[in-house]
C-alpha cells in the first residue's frame, strides 16, 4: 500500500471507493479547462496509487478549492478535499511552508478579506 496515497486519505477523511465517476465533480469545476488531471481523475488516481503523477500535476495548484465538486457530488467522495490533501502531502515532502508568519503582514493591504486569511491560516497551520 502506498503511504502517499494512505495519508491522502487520512488528512482528507475521504473515502475515494465511494466515487461512480458520474463527472458530477468536474462538471461543476470552475478550473476544468485549466487542469491536467480533472476532479473526477483526481478520485481515480487516488485509489489507483498513482500519487507521484498527482503531485507532478498542475491541478493541484489550478484547483480554486471553491468545493464546487464537494456540493455537487452524490456519493459524499469530495475530490475538493482529496486535492487540498494531496497539496498538504507536497508541501510536507518538502518539508517547508509557503509562508511564514513573518511574512504576512508585508503581503497584506486594507482590501484583503478576512476570510482568506481565515482560509490560508487553517489550510497551512496543519
Amino acid at each position: 500500500m502506498n503511504k502517499q496515497a494512505e495519508l491522502i486519505k487520512e488528512i482528507s477523511g475521504v473515502n475515494p471507493l465511494k466515487c461512480m465517476k458520474c463527472g458530477k465533480c468536474s462538471a461543476s469545476c470552475p478550473s476544468y479547462n485549466e487542469m491536467d488531471i480533472k476532479p473526477h481523475q483526481f478520485v481515480s488516481y487516488v485509489i489507483n496509487e498513482d500519487i507521484e503523477a498527482l503531485t507532478a500535476s498542475k491541478s493541484l495548484y489550478k484547483c480554486l478549492s471553491c468545493f464546487a465538486c464537494v456540493e455537487r457530488c452524490p456519493r459524499g467522495v469530495k475530490p475538493g478535499k482529496l486535492i487540498d490533501a494531496a497539496r498538504q502531502v507536497v508541501i510536507r515532502q518538502r518539508g517547508q511552508t509557503y509562508l511564514s508568519a513573518d511574512e504576512i503582514p508585508e503581503l497584506l493591504d486594507d482590501e484583503t478579506p478576512q476570510q482568506l486569511l481565515m482560509s490560508a491560516f487553517r489550510k497551512y497551520r496543519r
